[in-house]
């Protein structure tokens, strides 16, 4: 039996279609209930879906009115306020083209991104690094403010396949790329309502990321609203070991955040009295067992349900309400979804290690990378889109995640997982954070190095004895080297390519 789960094709798009339109179609239906709450432990701003579609619809008016047309490209260099979302949707309603980008880049890596895109125009606040002297039009915070109350603009309708949005991602290269995304991406999520969250109009979700991360304008915000749910997003500067308090506090039902999240909050709360809270959701990284298993018992049985997904795909397997993961998978592929493990000649046999690849025909399927068609092509095989992620499928299509191509190691011939090894290291009672990548000490042999942080010194050999009681040799560090803070990309992610570097040498 191969690899290829493939249960039927979700309902199409609808055309004309807009994104927008069909995030905000519940204010139409129930105009005075809340749609947005920001939290901070002193009470709550509230958005309803009537000043919200308002809001947004009035932002587009004023775009347009600064002189920008359908299918412009707007840079947005915003801080994590409400002003995000509300740019990103009126953009969109409009016809526009915006880019949300991470508050945390340089002005230099802004550059680069000016000198790639040619965008129209950037959706500026001042306490957001931008580069000063592009030339091009920009749009100050308190401008985007004052839109809010102009009349409400008409949605540009058209094709569900044309050009919505633009993110950018890493890339395994290391060079950001531009991910095109069409209007369809939207209804395509849908899918993830029953397959990952479980989510209803009565849901209270608070997503623990900042309003300007494209994981909480889906999963924290655009979802939600989709429903008619109330999202709950915390204020900046909110601290993490807060969100227990704010969780039980607003009634939350749903909590979604990075793995990191969960392990920071755990730390400092064994117990988290949460009674109107029915389920965690985790993406971002891989989750590992004594997170989940921690969260569990603090919170008395709740469970975490998982979501594998890439800027060029969001998130297309996943665990669920419905469909609880089997011990040592991520879940499995949505239902609508067509997903396969596949090898050199195409989709392997069930059980068989591949990489994860979604068939072009997946409507939350990126558009391509902006400017580059041959890079675009080349992730293709045939008709699979190639994530670059090891896995393996069982028959009943539960998928057994086993690494990024580029972050899989060698040492002495054999492949390694660093997924592997970490989720082993991490219970060290010592150990507070783990990473671990290949290191070449000489032109023909590699090593596998253990990165960590801790607070105090730990003996080599107490760790070479951890490890040699869990893991076979071949997956055995070589090395140990304790780091102060642990390197991380700006979305808070642990980079193994910086790693490397860290290695002493001589």
């Amino acid at each position: 039996m191969l690899s290829i789960f493939d249960h039927g094709a979700f309902a199409p798009c609808p055309a004309p279609f807009n994104f927008t339109a069909h995030v905000l179609s519940q204010a139409d239906v129930d105009p005075d209930k809340i749609a947005l709450a920001v939290l901070s432990p002193a009470g709550s701003e509230r958005w309803s879906y009537g000043r919200l579609k308002a809001a947004v619809l009035g932002t587009g008016t004023g775009l347009l009115q600064k002189g920008f047309k359908p299918g412009d490209i707007l840079l947005m260099r915003l801080g994590n306020t409400v002003e995000f979302p509300l740019a990103y949707l009126g953009a969109i309603a409009v016809g526009l083209v915006p880019v949300p980008t991470s508050s945390m880049l340089t002005a230099a890596e802004v550059r680069k991104m000016v000198a790639q895109l040619s965008p129209a125009g950037i959706l500026f606040d001042k306490d957001v690094a931008c580069p000063d002297d592009t030339g091009l039009p920009m749009v100050e915070t308190a401008e985007l403010i004052a839109m809010r109350d102009l009349p409400p603009a008409d949605y540009d309708m058209g094709d569900p396949n044309r050009l919505a949005y633009i993110i950018y991602t890493s890339g395994t290269s290391g060079i950001p790329r531009a991910v095109m995304h069409a209007h369809r991406a939207i209804w395509a999520r849908q899918m993830m309502h029953s397959g990952w969250y479980g989510l209803t109009r009565e849901d209270r979700l608070l997503h623990a990321g900042a309003f300007n991360w494209t994981f909480t304008l889906g999963t924290g915000l655009m979802d939600p609203w989709s429903v008619g749910a109330t999202a709950l997003i915390p204020a900046e500067g909110v601290p993490i070991d807060s969100l227990p308090l704010l969780l039980k506090r607003h009634d939350a039902t749903i909590f979604a955040a990075a793995p990191g999240v969960y392990r920071k909050f755990l730390g400092s709360h064994e117990t988290l009295d949460l009674p109107k809270l029915r389920h965690g959701l985790a993406a971002g990284e891989k989750l590992s067992d004594t997170i989940r298993q921690h969260w569990t018992d603090a919170t008395g049985g709740k469970l975490i349900f998982e979501a594998y997904g890439m800027s060029e795909c969001s998130t297309f397997i996943s665990a669920s309400p419905d469909h609880p993961a089997e011990p040592g998978t991520l879940g499995r592929p949505q239902q609508g979804r067509k997903v396969a493990i596949v090898g050199e000649e195409g989709p392997v046999e069930c059980g068989k290690d591949g990489t994860i690849a979604v068939h072009k025909s997946d409507m939350g399927l990126m558009l391509g990378y902006y400017g580059e068609p041959e890079d675009t092509a080349s992730k293709f095989q045939g008709d699979w889109f190639l994530t670059g992620d090891h896995a393996s499928m069982s028959e009943n299509g539960d998928i057994s995640f086993h690494g990024r191509v580029d972050d899989m190691m060698n040492a002495g011939g054999y492949r390694v997982s660093p997924l592997e090894v970490e989720a082993t290291l991490l219970p060290h009672p010592l150990i507070r954070e783990v990473g671990v990548t290949d290191i070449q000490i000489k032109e023909d042999a590699s090593i596998i190095a253990a990165f960590y942080t801790s607070d105090v010194d730990i003996p080599e050999a107490d760790l070479k004895a951890y490890a040699a009681e869990r893991l076979a040799r071949y997956k055995q560090p070589r090395a140990w080297v304790r780091l102060d803070a642990m390197p991380t990309n700006p979305n808070g992610k642990l980079s193994r390519k910086a790693l490397k570097p860290l290695f002493p040498r001589g």
